[in-house]
């Protein structure tokens, strides 16, 4: 049993050995990878790429959570301007105390008053008015500091707007704008539709400080939801497919660093400007010089390739190594053909017919409902904890910077699915401690929730890069923006069930979901130093066995540098003499016939053959003739 533990435990380390091995030799079959590598890894061309994209990261964050600042409670009272026409001089408080009705602790009536009558000031005051109707010449705001949507468009006393209205109308237009903005973006291109989603930005971000009516604030909400999240998918698509390895990682966790400096961007000025027009105003003008990527930003060459633009793509990397001072060899460039020598189609019902691409989607989904739910729910609980909104966006926005920047060691020490897995299983573990946190220890679960957002901003990073590293770049952004269906749906799930359910039960879901997508996780393979797939082929087949197989048949490479070779040698040898002192020491199974299979990779190596060492039966084995 020791033996058969001990040559367990060695052919694993060969395997993980290999694998590592094969990953790393994959890459010289694949001819974008060369001219990628010729471009320049991380030159001037990719800097810029990433700055361009941050940018807008910060716009889109701050029109995505200004509906948190423009609904400030304020107490209205009914205008009753109509006494001042009998003596101008009253104060506020004089003409209060004669238009107003009290109720019985004494405090004024926000939506009644008395009806004027034909009387003088003296004979008001001395018997008073005692009918009362309705507000009629609308409210004032005594106590407001502020010009909020509720004052400017007087939404009380039955025309309230609950908030959570009105960011259910905003994720719906996310929920809607994923998916229109990932098809276009697989079908019109990254360039075009990256454009689009900015001209929404300016159209409907700017515009929202003009509007006359609330419906018309929530026409200009419901554009600018889809215009971010439309940019939210593409930019993250061309990030993707411009930069290779770590590289791709590292932008796109700073990139959503700059969306936390976006919501930090938004605190401090909804703090010191007085008025929500204002706040759109202001915030909005960094959007117009967005106009400038009309002719700096670059197309994918990913996506050029797959529709067939074979020469656009080589002009776009032939200007990406002119930027970085690089030179592209001409056969390399000559090398770069259409896959399969015609151009790849794709639609949306890929996702139903392939079954990768239906179980991809199926678990991402699971995956972005329930870190969306569970990020809305922990912010709504902070918000009857009786937190400022202020301190509910500017302090996660600060701790979300050092989050995402963590999860940049998790992605390269433990790869795309540990790192996931890790964060939800945290996620889940600060769920089920609030559950069992006394109440009255006020401070120590509004630590637990912020330290939950924490966590959960760490994923959003996360499963956005292994996202879009699982799908193929012809159905990338439609992938996206079917993920992130789900998203938009637990947001809206989150604040319709916030106020029906008891105040623990919702945070009990973020837990039970936690631990269901962990599970539904672990079916989604590995992507970290794996190279992106571009067309459907190699997921055609409608069997999950039947795709392992052939991802392992092409990963095993025909040939391996001899330096290589000889160092998996030396370990096999070392392995055999470990195992044959085992084995002298007790009696039991030979183990030297490990040392002999691996010695038989004559294959791998052009041009030089290996004498495999006697194994007993009085001849040599192959690796294909050596039993497991």
């Amino acid at each position: 049993n020791r033996q058969g533990t001990s040559g367990s435990s060695y052919s694993c380390s060969l395997d993980a050995l290999l694998r590592r091995l094969r990953a790393m030799d994959t890459k010289k079959d694949d001819k974008f990878a060369d001219v990628l590598d010729a471009v320049g890894e991380f030159g001037t061309f990719q800097w810029r790429l990433i700055v361009l994209t941050f940018i807008p990261n910060i716009m889109s964050s701050f029109f995505m959570f200004a509906d948190h600042f423009v609904f400030s409670e304020e107490k209205p009272y009914c205008n009753t301007s109509w006494i001042l026409a009998l003596d101008p001089n009253l104060s506020e408080a004089e003409q209060m105390n004669l238009t107003l009705p009290r109720a019985h602790n004494g405090s004024f009536l926000t939506c009644l008053m008395y009806l004027p009558m034909s009387w003088d000031l003296e004979s008001i005051i001395q018997f008073g008015l005692n009918i009362t109707d309705p507000c009629e010449d609308g409210w004032i705001y005594p106590e407001s500091k502020r010009r909020s949507l509720i004052s400017e468009f007087d939404l009380v006393c039955g025309k309230e707007q609950d908030k959570e209205t009105v960011q259910t109308m905003f994720m719906t237009g996310q929920l809607i704008g994923s998916l229109i903005f990932g098809l276009l973006s697989d079908k019109l291109g990254r360039y075009p539709t990256i454009l689009l989603s900015l001209l929404g930005l300016m159209f409907f971000g700017f515009g929202t400080a003009f509007v006359n009516t609330f419906h018309q604030y929530l026409f200009f909400r419901f554009g600018v939801s889809q215009a971010v999240m439309g940019y939210a998918i593409v930019s993250l698509t061309l990030v993707t497919e411009w930069l290779v390895g770590e590289h791709r990682a590292h932008a796109v966790i700073l990139e959503h660093c700059f969306f936390s400096v976006g919501i930090m961007f938004l605190t401090g000025l909804a703090y010191n400007l007085p008025h929500w027009r204002m706040l759109f105003l202001v915030g909005a003008v960094p959007v117009f010089p967005l106009i400038s990527y009309i002719w700096i930003l670059p197309e994918s060459p990913r996506w050029l390739m797959m529709k067939g633009k074979v020469k656009e793509a080589k002009e776009v990397l032939c200007y990406a190594a002119e930027v970085n001072k690089k030179t592209i060899p001409l056969n390399l460039l000559e090398e770069l053909q259409l896959p399969g020598k015609k151009v790849t189609k794709a639609s949306v019902l890929d996702f139903y017919s392939n079954r990768y691409l239906c179980k991809v989607t199926f678990v991402m989904g699971c995956v972005w409902l329930t870190i969306s739910y569970s990020y809305f729910t922990l912010s709504l609980k902070l918000r009857d904890f009786g937190v400022s909104i202020h301190f509910r966006q500017a302090i996660p926005g600060i701790l979300e910077v050092p989050a995402r920047l963590c999860s940049i060691i998790l992605l390269e020490q433990i790869g795309r699915k540990w790192s996931l897995a890790v964060i939800l299983i945290q996620t889940a573990f600060m769920c089920f401690l609030t559950l069992f946190l006394p109440q009255g220890l006020k401070s120590a679960i509004i630590l637990v929730l912020v330290l939950g957002q924490f966590s959960l901003a760490t994923s959003v990073s996360v499963v956005f890069l292994y996202t879009a590293e699982l799908f193929p770049t012809i159905v990338r952004s439609t992938g996206l923006g079917l993920v992130s269906l789900a998203s938009s749906g637990g947001a809206i799930l989150s604040l319709t069930i916030i106020g029906q359910l008891p105040a623990l039960l919702p945070i009990f879901l973020c837990f039970i979901s936690s631990i269901a997508a962990l599970g539904f996780s672990a079916l989604l393979p590995e992507t970290q130093n794996q190279l992106l797939s571009d067309s459907m082929e190699q997921f055609s087949r409608h069997s999950d066995s039947s795709f392992k197989k052939r991802r392992t048949d092409e990963d095993t490479p025909d040939d391996m540098s001899e330096e290589v070779a000889k160092n998996t040698i030396r370990n096999a040898q070392i392995l055999r003499m470990d195992s044959n002192s085992d084995s002298n020491a007790r009696p039991g199974p030979r183990l030297s016939r490990v040392g002999d299979e691996w010695l038989g990779m004559r294959r791998w190596i052009p041009g030089h053959e290996f004498q495999a060492q006697p194994s007993g039966r009085g001849q040599d084995q192959s690796c294909s003739e050596a039993s497991p």
